[in-house]
């Protein structure tokens, strides 16, 4: 969970409150994720237009309407257990299968690398084919953040694309550094290349562990 300012709080505290006695499920914490989100752009979009922070809040929370429908809505679904559990099935799903399509790149990217270097061919080509491992690194972290389990609620899509870009360019920066090194034959330039993308991966990956959301189950 990461840092959260006065307004961070004041937002989720805002949020929490809308939907108080409504039960929690999947639906709802995006829901929530999606209103806090709206609700931040506003608030900026208001500051920048001069007002102070409690203005631009007050501004933001009036524009977003009567929200007593969706509300209900919401506590319908609540109270739907069948409509839930169609909803999880469905999302665990889809992240079951990119697990077993983002493993399956994984091992074709590790054998053909293997079977290219029992090949005898230049050097320069063996870890050509490594750059499957970087997609399907990519492909295993969407799935798992977008999988709802017992104790947390999945991650929103974009979040979840974001952190399996950063662990994208991270594996890439690896990767690249191999291929550089075995290519030029000079450690420094594979440094240099390797800097890149992983200073852009990491860098990417703590601003979003930074600013993240709780996503556990809680209790009631």
């Amino acid at each position: 969970m990461g840092y959260k300012s006065d307004l961070d709080k004041k937002i989720e505290s805002y949020v929490n409150q809308l939907f108080t006695g409504v039960r929690e499920s999947q639906q709802l914490f995006e829901l929530k994720e999606e209103l806090t989100t709206n609700l931040k752009e506003k608030i900026n979009d208001y500051k920048k237009m001069g007002m102070d922070e409690k203005e631009a809040f007050k501004e933001a929370v009036s524009s977003l309407g009567d929200l007593s429908g969706l509300v209900d809505d919401m506590r319908v679904l609540g109270q739907d257990k069948a409509k839930q559990a169609v909803y999880t099935n469905m999302t665990a799903r889809v992240s079951t299968a990119g697990l077993i399509i983002g493993v399956l790149v994984i091992l074709f990217g590790i054998l053909t690398t293997a079977m290219f270097y029992y090949m005898d061919l230049p050097l320069q080509a063996v870890p050509g084919p490594a750059i499957f491992i970087v997609l399907g690194g990519a492909i295993v972290t969407y799935s798992l953040l977008t999988r709802e389990t017992s104790q947390k609620y999945a991650m929103n899509k974009v979040r979840a694309l974001l952190y399996s870009l950063s662990i994208g360019f991270i594996l890439f920066s690896l990767f690249v550094a191999f291929v550089t090194r075995l290519a030029t034959g000079e450690m420094f330039i594979a440094i240099s290349s390797f800097m890149v993308f992983f200073l852009v991966g990491i860098g990417l990956f703590l601003g979003l562990i930074f600013s993240g959301t709780d996503r556990k189950k809680y209790k009631h």
